[in-house]
């Protein structure tokens, strides 16, 4: 089992920056690949990014390529995800994911894990 808790998020100004942090605990966290997902008001969940065990392969959305970074810290047990140059679509409830699979890691059906998510909210 792995438990997984999402922080970071709030309230922010388009064209601003936000770190969201997952914390990981339970089974090794080094040995999980990890995404970022997020749903918006009315919307299905979609895939932000995610990164290997190893944190040597990333994958990104098309919509956040760019202005997104996702980056591990195996050590602390933790995946973060540095978001830049935010726009108001960019708002939604942010989940982290873990799965054993890094080729289906945009795929939310695919992972093992999930955390309980936190808001971000982009103003205009």
């Amino acid at each position: 089992q792995v438990h997984l808790v999402e922080s970071g998020g709030g309230l922010v100004q388009a064209g601003g920056s936000l770190r969201l942090s997952c914390a990981a605990s339970g089974r090794t966290f080094s040995s999980y690949d990890m995404s970022w997902f997020r749903q918006a008001p009315g919307k299905e969940r979609e895939f932000v990014a995610s990164i290997s065990w190893s944190g040597g392969v990333t994958f990104y959305a098309d919509s956040v390529k760019g202005r997104f970074t996702i980056s591990r810290n195996n050590a602390k047990d933790t995946v973060y995800l540095q978001m830049n140059s935010l726009k108001p679509e960019d708002t939604a409830v942010y989940y982290c994911a873990a799965a054993k699979a890094i080729s289906t890691m945009s795929r939310a059906d695919m992972m093992d894990y999930w955390g309980k998510g936190t808001l971000v909210t982009v103003s205009s």
